[in-house]
């Protein structure tokens, strides 16, 4: 079956104005499993809306191996990307109402959970095609009710994406090393995603309160099983991850193609394409909870000067930056030592180098849990 594009329109907000979502598929789309990758929501981080550009030229020579489902949207925030401040785009907040992009989709868990518990039955397939159809129901109210663009950018994305087995939402830092997010019910999937994207950082989450696109794809399924508990079979909850593509600036075909084909293989290694080893590779990585990831943030305004690069290793209380104030009376007294929280992995950091107040200049993913002043689940 050849790809199919198909564009979904947004509701305009001012006159004359009209943007849509294009969504690229492959398969028969009543196959299993289905596979849902988007990149570009927040606009400016590129290296995913390149990657599947990529991705969608491989899959093209490869349409006779797909045996599952698989939707594409390259870029998942045309609103974003239309936010040209003299020149830059902003892409991660919303201009409009100051929203962050990736926080806020629907949480659909309580009430598709309520729709469904009393009518389960001993059929995992019955009471996944039960669970789907209420979050399509529920889908549904929430695109009518819809007031802004951004809403309905949010419920749209969320309609595309409900139904599939793997839900991977492409990303980046300012500068990093590759890494991702999942819950930590998909630790071992997760670390088979880790493996197969070589990325030397895995962090898993409990719910944020946030409400990030992977978290409420997933959150639904998390919590059927929880309240179904032996009593139904509801299955495994969907793959869902954020992955974070490096840094900003690495964006280039040479990246690009190299993360398609690490993509591909990993539709390969679930079984949406054919020809998968069949066996899940080792991760060599680092698999930490997410409220162990040390934020280094500055206390005062300063110039940065990093002391260590990404992907050291670093020891609690080892001096990792600088904040240097060149205004000080005394040039001795003009800077600052900034030191790690915790024993961990340099893993992302500032691309700018100057450094406001409370802005964080480094993340280190570190094995033990920090308490709140060092570790946040998610920024805005």
């Amino acid at each position: 079956m050849t790809r199919i594009v198909s564009r979904f329109p947004l509701p305009p907000m001012s006159l004359g104005t009209e943007r849509h979502l294009t969504v690229h598929s492959y398969g028969d789309p009543d196959a299993r499993p289905k596979a849902y990758l988007q990149g570009g929501l927040h606009a400016g981080e590129l290296p995913g809306p390149l990657a599947l550009h990529h991705l969608i030229r491989r899959l093209d020579a490869a349409e006779d191996e797909i045996v599952g489902q698989i939707m594409l949207v390259p870029v998942a925030n045309p609103m974003g990307q239309s936010q040209n401040l003299r020149g830059a785009m902003s892409g991660r907040y919303s201009l409009a109402d100051g929203s962050n992009f990736n926080r806020g989709f629907p949480d659909l868990a309580a009430a598709a959970t309520a729709m469904v518990i009393d009518r389960l039955e001993r059929n995992e397939s019955a009471n996944r095609a039960l669970m789907q159809d209420a979050l399509a129901e529920l889908m549904a109210a929430a695109a009518a009710e819809a007031e802004t663009e951004n809403d309905y950018l949010r419920v749209t994305l969320m309609r595309l994406a409900c139904d599939a087995d793997i839900v991977l939402d492409l990303h980046c830092e300012e500068e990093a090393l590759m890494h991702l997010y999942a819950a930590d019910v998909l630790a071992p999937q997760a670390e088979t995603l880790a493996a197969m994207l070589d990325a030397p950082v895995t962090l898993l989450t409990e719910r944020s309160g946030l409400s990030p696109f992977d978290d409420a794809v997933v959150a639904p399924w998390i919590a059927l099983a929880a309240a179904a508990g032996d009593r139904a079979p509801v299955g495994a909850p969907p793959v869902a991850s954020t992955v974070e593509l490096r840094g900003a600036a690495d964006v280039g075909d040479a990246f690009a193609e190299e993360d398609a084909d690490r993509l591909y293989r990993y539709l390969q290694q679930v079984g949406v394409v054919s020809g998968g080893s069949g066996t899940a590779p080792d991760y060599a990585g680092q698999t930490v909870p997410v409220d162990g990831m040390d934020r280094v943030t500055a206390p005062v305004p300063g110039i940065i000067s990093f002391r260590v690069p990404l992907g050291a290793k670093v020891t609690q209380g080892q001096a990792i930056a600088d904040l240097i104030d060149p205004t000080a009376d005394d040039p001795a007294e003009g800077r600052v030592e900034l030191a790690a929280h915790t024993d961990g992995i340099v893993f992302a950091r500032r691309a700018s180098r100057f450094a406001y107040s409370g802005a964080t200049v480094m993340k280190i993913a570190g094995s033990r849990s920090l308490d709140g002043r060092h570790s946040r689940h998610l920024s805005d």
